[in-house]
């Protein structure tokens, strides 16, 4: 599952990291990416959000801020039912001097029986320019195409970028597109979680992984628990 949870505030402007929590749990994923979690924000009552949600669901979890203003801390996590080993966690290139907002990724490799299955998950920045830079880097040598990251690999995340754009086909110039991968499903947007206009939220896999099924759950309580529809895809390694 790939989820951007809006800090665990809802469209009906409650904090509820638990009941982002009890959605993951209704679809019961091994492996989470969840984006734009907060920790330690007085806006979000101070609570690690990364580590609340992996307490409740009894997962193991990495947490990455992108950025950090005192003990204020905004980022992504990888969260995991499956032994899971930290390879990388750092910063994306972007425009800081432009005030936009820092990004970036996370990588973990995850055992599954005998096989290792390399998981990168990140957020790109609003503006194009930025997205051609942290998507770069993101598929350069430091991170997917590193020596290390071999096939079956998973990429994916919040990128902000529609199918027809630059930065989605670079992605699906080296990776399928798992909403692609399967024939018996349409590709479904993720976002406006109201009524889902786009498709920016992404996985995105390398030879070795077999797309058996997707979801893209729309219910009453994933339209309000997040601007964003959580995206499930269910493989073979």
């Amino acid at each position: 599952m790939t989820y951007n949870v809006h800090s665990c505030i809802g469209r009906d402007s409650r904090v509820a990291p638990l009941r982002i929590a009890n959605i993951i749990a209704q679809y019961e994923p091994d492996v989470v990416a969840l984006q734009e979690l907060d920790a330690g924000r007085k806006r979000t009552d101070k609570v690690h959000q990364a580590e609340r949600i992996a307490e409740h669901l009894n997962m193991d979890f990495h947490f990455h801020p992108s950025f950090q203003i005192g003990e204020e801390q905004f980022g992504n996590a990888i969260l995991s039912r499956l032994p899971m080993r930290m390879v990388k966690a750092g910063p994306l290139p972007g425009f800081p001097h432009r005030r936009h907002e820092k990004r970036g990724a996370l990588w973990a490799s995850i055992s599954i029986g005998d096989k290792e299955l390399q998981f990168l998950t990140t957020h790109l920045g609003l503006h194009r320019k930025e997205r051609h830079l942290q998507a770069g880097a993101l598929l350069g040598p430091e991170w997917a195409a590193h020596s290390c990251c071999a096939s079956p690999l998973v990429v994916c995340g919040d990128l902000n970028a529609l199918p027809l754009s630059a930065v989605y086909r670079r992605f699906r110039s080296i990776f399928r597109d798992v909403q692609l991968s399967h024939s018996l499903a349409k590709p479904r947007n993720t976002y406006p979680s109201i009524y889902p206009l786009v498709r920016i939220d992404h996985i995105f896999s390398s030879n070795g992984v077999m797309v058996r099924d997707i979801q893209v759950p729309r219910t009453r309580m994933t339209s309000t628990a997040s601007d964003h529809l959580p995206l499930i895809v269910e493989v073979s390694i």
